[in-house]
């Protein structure tokens, strides 16, 4: 056995500096992609509440939203209280004569959404559904009508002065509603008399008086009209906390917080970057040192011990015929894919001999003890060996 010194520890050793760099440089990593993570989840987090928010809300600048008809009517002198929930807008009703904007209420039940709109002096349902038109107009949704403006034609005052525009969807009127804006079997606006001096209308708030829509045709001053006869407006903004209905099953979005969502989504790419960091070397791979170098002979010594120890002549046989096909397999030119009693076919016409014993010799033959395992070790010796004379005389020539 060979023993060979080991490798200079400083020429294969990376300095203790650029190790640190290295490990530095993987924690700083993990901890950009957190934080980019951390980024996505807010974002993903105020998309959702822009979503929830966005649609209607009084409070929100983007295209779905309707900010900018609520800074209109402050800017005729109308006072706007945005209420997010039923007691504010019930308080804010209750202080005085108002009007009140009311989306669709689905949490809500009908006694809760009659007592909204009795507490106020007009009411202007800028989302209506066929619950809210049934309690307001006994009518029904109609579907929707085209994209083209039609004029009101109708005698009521606050549609008259806005003009013409394109109403979105129209409803089926009910006996004791002004109709206007008519497309097919319904209309666009609907407006009937309350105690008082007060009006109930619907129109189609989405596709009139959110911030993308305002502008067009006489969409404005039909905001204006409807919801600046008062001095002050009461915009009722649904929440399901709100719902006073008995068998309300929430949905799982609603009843998990906001921020569950967007902490998933951080759970799952910082597992993905801890299996990143686990799973892969940062730097080049480093070579295993080994003691000692071993000679070919000397594994082979090894297990022919091995072998003479455990009394097996048959494997030991084996290890030398697989060696011997193998070589011979080679020398014949038959390639990897022949079978042993090819080889042995092919060996015994190279050299003339009897196939059944050169079969014998590679493959048939057991050995009962050492002395027929040597013998027919050998055999097996001479029998390469003339093979290769036949194949190769040239080298055996003196």
């Amino acid at each position: 056995m060979t023993l060979t010194a080991p490798p200079d520890a400083a020429a294969t050793t990376p300095p203790a500096a650029a190790t640190r760099a290295r490990s530095a440089m993987a924690w700083i990593v993990i901890v950009i992609v957190l934080l980019v993570a951390a980024g996505f989840g807010v974002v993903l987090s105020g998309i959702g509440q822009w979503a929830e928010r966005g649609m209607l809300d009084p409070e929100s600048a983007g295209p779905t939203g309707t900010r900018a008809i609520v800074e209109i009517l402050r800017d005729h002198g109308v006072e706007v209280t945005v209420a997010r929930d039923r007691a504010t807008a019930a308080r804010e009703l209750a202080d005085g004569p108002a009007t009140l904007v009311l989306p669709d209420a689905p949490a809500l039940s009908d006694e809760a959404i009659a007592e909204l709109t009795d507490a106020a002096s007009d009411v202007v349902l800028i989302d209506p559904r066929s619950r809210t038109l049934r309690l307001a107009f006994d009518a029904g949704p109609a579907g929707s009508a085209g994209a083209d403006p039609i004029e009101p034609q109708c005698e009521l005052p606050e549609a008259q002065r806005a003009g013409a525009l394109a109403p979105g969807a129209v409803f089926l009127a009910g006996d004791a509603a002004d109709a206007c804006y008519p497309s097919g079997d319904g209309f666009g606006l609907l407006s009937a008399p309350m105690e008082g001096d007060g009006r109930i209308s619907a129109v189609d708030g989405r596709a009139l008086f959110t911030n993308e829509h305002l502008a067009a045709d006489g969409n404005a001053a039909l905001a204006v009209n409807l919801m600046g006869r008062l001095p002050h407006v009461v915009w009722y903004v649904p929440s399901p906390d709100d719902s006073d209905l008995e068998d309300a099953n929430p949905s799982l979005g609603e009843l998990t917080p906001p921020w569950v969502s967007p902490a998933i989504l951080l759970l799952l790419v910082a597992g993905v970057a801890a299996a990143i960091w686990r799973g892969r070397r940062f730097g080049p791979l480093v070579t295993e040192r080994l003691p000692v170098t071993v000679r070919a002979s000397e594994t082979t010594e090894g297990r022919a011990r091995l072998y003479a120890q455990s009394r097996d002549a048959v494997h030991a046989l084996d290890q030398l015929r697989i060696g011997a096909l193998e070589r011979l397999s080679l020398l014949l030119g038959l390639g990897q894919a022949a079978s042993a009693p090819e080889i042995c076919d092919a060996a015994a016409a190279r050299v003339g001999a009897d196939r059944a014993i050169v079969r014998g010799i590679l493959i048939d033959q057991i050995p009962a003890d050492d002395a027929e395992l040597v013998a027919l070790a050998q055999r097996i010796q001479q029998l390469e060996q003339a093979v290769r004379a036949a194949v190769r005389p040239e080298r055996n020539t003196p």
